[in-house]
């Protein structure tokens, strides 16, 4: 990471940031939706959840209980097993310090596919982690009982991570009963394989997901399969800042059968790289990585790394999502360069970029064709200066950087949690990743990126309480296309749209949604995945132009003619960010519906002393009209109103206020008509309130800049004299 990327860092940590990200188009609460939910009395933590399409059920793991739910209707339960802790381990859980009533229960943690009949089960065990085998035609466990040790965590609270291949388990987590040994490793009878102990391989990682990629069968280099760990762990290489937090990507190869006498049952395949994540301008770097999804598609060129990312010190609420190529990353672990420690004055330890020569074979390399031929057909086969230099060198010093060297989304006032893909195909051919992404809230975000940016289609409260979705889940068999959501309480299983919610087309076309369309025949917004043939006359546009709609349906927004009144400055408004209104629907025409005020760019963050403007709209009878107030007292000036027929009788409206404010301050925008009232409400923060804590934490990055530049010039001092040393060294 570059000296300034550095100063990008600390500024992170010490806080400054404007308004971030899009609203989401609409939000569905958790009544108006039609929402799937499978709970069961006096059960809890249903974090563990494992699909199978092929069977059409879904598996879950919880506190002490495995279902089998029916994947089409989760409500559906086809089996339980209970799995308890006896009362003697529970005991001596206790007598360690540990809550009985909480800890020193049974967390069911690894769900893992061995076979078609079987899976691979795992759970802590009040602290004694135990592994067993799934009978799924019995539902019944066939007692095995073996030592989950290194497969599943200890404490139900650690982090984890693991996935099945070819029969044999990978897992990330800990090693031993405080947490302090983090371990990545391979559970199989032929070839056990662990990381090294040792604070440059893993330093106090927490792990969030793990996936196999396939070698391409029609490459020429008879490349391995590779899986892939993500985490977060402490920096090495610039633990003079403090505690700096860095994600990280690490792989191994799948026939790594471990070294001769150098990492005998150890990886020798093993390296990690750091994850970039940041804004263009090094302002913002999100360095927690939340979750991984890796999008794989015959449509793709090759698969597609998606992370969920937030800052360590989120005092302003950021999360962003990052996408890397995974041509991107082999780049950094088969042609970068290495990092090593150099210890530097009373035994410091510094980690710098390594530019002596390469051992040969490639340290970290799988074995592939060029090993082969020259005669290196297994790990076990690799001399032990490359063994050595792979043990002593296990980090890059390349970073892994994102497509297009920005994130796909940052979003404030949310903190993301988990991430699934889906690849859809629109209309007019254009292909569509569309993510939906998990909040500590228990909501669910959907969101496209097209031509002019970012746009989240949706809100969906999945929980009622609000509680973190803690996993997160994506059937994409053709027309049972569902999402799953565990948490501390339960699962909710969500379709990946709602276009029956639209009933009109201009409502349909304007969310958006690629798995949208209006039929126009049936005068219904429909899914066109669910539909056996696309026909001509179906209505999608992506980009939200709902003029192919029926004339009756469309409403100009802004209005033709609208004439903006100018005060507190000379300037016109800004058109607000929906080139189109939410339009909403109802049966009762006269109703009065109203929307939330919003800012032109659909943010609720203003600068000091700074001109905006407020809109807010609505429908409802010819009579309707709006009253404004701003912090309980009327607004008469700076007010302007537009007007527009429908075609069922009903009257759209749109308002807004031109304003310029000091301090935070809150705005009513009442609509008032024969038929009723309505009033809806929105807070104004100024940004930059708080100049005392402002200046406190520039003053404090100041002195940080001040100190890292020091550093710096120490750094490369000891640089000089490390590479002169070893020029006397060289004989």
């Amino acid at each position: 990471m570059a000296l300034s990327g550095l100063y990008a860092a600390l500024g992170l940590l010490f806080g400054a940031a404007a308004a971030f990200g899009p609203v989401p188009r609409i939000t569905w609460e958790h009544r108006e939706v039609q929402l799937v939910h499978f709970q069961e009395p006096e059960v809890f933590n249903y974090s563990t959840l494992l699909l199978s399409d092929d069977k059409d059920v879904l598996y879950v793991g919880a506190r002490e209980v495995i279902f089998a739910l029916n994947s089409a209707n989760i409500a559906e339960k086809h089996h339980e097993l209970y799995w308890k802790v006896t009362e003697d381990k529970k005991t001596k859980c206790a007598d360690k310090g540990k809550s009985k009533q909480t800890e020193c229960l049974n967390y069911v943690r690894v769900l893992q596919p061995l076979n078609d009949d079987v899976l691979f089960v795992c759970g802590t065990n009040a602290f004694q982690p135990i592994c067993d085998h799934l009978n799924l035609m019995s539902f019944e466990l066939r007692g095995k009982n073996e030592d989950g040790k290194g497969r599943c965590p200890f404490d139900p609270a650690q982090s984890y991570t693991s996935v099945m291949v070819d029969g044999e388990l990978y897992s990330g987590t800990s090693y031993n009963f405080l947490g302090s040994e983090p371990i990545i490793s391979r559970n199989s009878h032929q070839s056990p394989l662990r990381t090294e102990y040792a604070i440059p391989w893993l330093n106090e990682p927490s792990f969030v997901f793990a996936d196999v990629i396939r070698a391409d069968q029609n490459s020429t280099e008879e490349d391995d399969d590779k899986v892939y760990f993500f985490f977060t762990e402490m920096s090495v290489e610039y633990e003079f800042v403090g505690k700096l937090m860095i994600p990280r990507i690490s792989r191994v190869c799948k026939r790594d059968q471990g070294g001769l006498r150098t990492l005998q049952k150890k990886w020798t395949s093993f390296l990690k790289a750091r994850l970039i994540c940041t804004t263009p301008d090094k302002n913002l770097i999100f360095n927690i990585i939340n979750d991984v999804f890796i999008l794989k598609s015959p449509s793709l060129k090759e698969p597609v790394i998606y992370g969920v990312f937030t800052p360590q010190l989120n005092n302003m609420g950021l999360s962003a999502v990052c996408a890397y190529n995974l041509s991107t990353v082999e780049d950094v672990f088969s042609k970068g360069k290495y990092m090593q420690s150099a210890t530097v004055e009373q035994s410091h330890t510094k980690w710098v970029r390594y530019n002596g020569e390469i051992p040969k074979p490639r340290p970290g390399a799988c074995i592939k064709k060029e090993a082969g031929a020259a005669n290196y057909m297994s790990s076990l086969n690799l001399p032990d200066k490359t063994l050595q230099f792979v043990k002593d060198h296990p980090l890059m010093d390349d970073s892994v950087t994102p497509i297009g060297d920005r994130p796909r989304l940052i979003k404030r006032d949310v903190r993301y949690t988990q991430i699934v893909v889906d690849r859809v195909t629109a209309l007019n051919g254009s292909v569509y990743d569309v993510m939906f992404i998990s909040t500590d809230k228990g909501a669910l975000h959907k969101a496209i990126s097209y031509e002019n940016g970012m746009h989240i289609i949706e809100e969906i409260q999945l929980f009622p309480n609000f509680e973190p979705v803690q996993t997160l889940l994506l059937s994409s068999k053709k027309g049972k296309r569902y999402l799953y959501a565990g948490s501390n309480s339960g699962v909710v299983q969500s379709p990946v749209a709602f276009c029956d919610k639209y009933s009109t087309c201009v409502d349909c076309v304007l969310a958006r949604d690629p798995y949208c369309a209006w039929k126009s025949h049936e005068a219904s917004c429909i899914n066109i995945l669910k539909e056996d043939e696309i026909e001509r006359d179906w209505i999608q546009n992506i980009g939200g132009d709902a003029s192919s709609c029926p004339a009756s349906s469309s409403i100009p927004f802004p209005p033709t003619g609208t004439s903006f009144l100018s005060c507190v400055g000379s300037d016109s408004p800004p058109s607000p960010t929906n080139t189109m209104p939410d339009v909403w629907s109802s049966t009762e025409l006269v109703m009065v519906m109203l929307l939330p005020p919003f800012l032109s760019d659909q943010a609720q963050h203003v600068s000091v002393h700074g001109t905006f403007h407020l809109f807010c709209q609505a429908t409802g009878p010819t009579d309707a009209r709006f009253v404004w107030k701003k912090n309980g007292q009327k607004v008469e000036v700076c007010v302007s109103e537009q007007s527009h027929a429908l075609a069922d009788g009903r009257v759209h409206i749109l308002s807004w206020v031109k304003d310029a404010v000091a301090e935070n301050s809150e705005y009513h925008c009442s609509v008032l008509s024969k038929a009723g009232n309505k009033t809806s409400k929105v807070l104004i923060t100024v940004e930059e309130k708080d100049s005392a804590g402002q200046a406190r934490w520039v003053k404090e990055y100041d002195s940080w800049k001040s100190a890292v530049s020091e550093h710096h010039a120490m750094m490369q001092n000891w640089q000089t004299t490390w590479e002169s040393c070893k020029k006397k060294d060289t004989p």
